[in-house]
């Protein structure tokens, strides 16, 4: 498992194979079951997970009380509550398993140890992090401009296989819909 986290490493700096090793000694391989909360809202986040195997999300309870997904981290992809795990506050979000997963795990004491350690690391992050918050930024921009329909058809058409995975209340939650409505834009996009 930890040689998926060395390739992926691969694609963003150079990395001997004994400083991989060492690298490794920061981190924690963890495996959860399908739906198992990792954080709970109001908890203080002391991880930052790194998705090997299986699929995490992160959500929160709206105003109507019912759960708003917010992120989602397939395989290679990071997730934790940045707010909450850099300053060490409660929680705006709680992070649970939607398939059974295998994850690595790092404490905000061992990163920033690591980083320290290993200045390359650094870089990697700095990468990973622009990476993620220019994401949201275009996440941001398709809420603003794009009717529903069209978000949706926007996921479909750039992660197909992301949008087969994941159940449809999830993505449902994630788009902003009711489930009903997800299902009234599938009826109308396959029949």
């Amino acid at each position: 498992m930890s040689q998926i986290f060395k390739s992926h490493l691969d694609k963003f700096i150079q990395i001997t194979d004994e400083d991989f090793a060492l690298i490794m000694d920061y981190f924690e391989i963890k495996s959860f079951a399908k739906k198992e909360i990792l954080l709970e809202e109001g908890q203080i986040c002391k991880s930052n997970y790194f998705v090997l195997k299986g699929l995490l999300r992160k959500f929160f309870i709206n105003e109507k009380g019912t759960e708003q997904t917010t992120d989602f981290a397939l395989e290679t992809w990071w997730m934790t509550d940045n707010y909450s795990f850099e300053r060490k506050t409660p929680a705006d979000f709680s992070i649970q398993t939607v398939e059974k997963s295998e994850v690595l795990t790092i404490s905000s004491e061992s990163q920033e140890k690591l980083l320290n350690d290993f200045p390359i690391m650094e870089k990697y992050f700095r990468i990973v992090y622009q990476r993620a918050f220019a994401a949201n930024q275009r996440r941001v921009k398709y809420i603003f401009t794009y009717s529903k329909e069209d978000f949706y058809f926007s996921l479909i058409k750039q992660y197909p296989d992301f949008v087969q995975r994941v159940p449809q209340y999830l993505i449902a939650s994630f788009l902003g819909f009711t489930p009903e409505y997800l299902s009234e834009i599938r009826k109308r996009i396959f029949s």
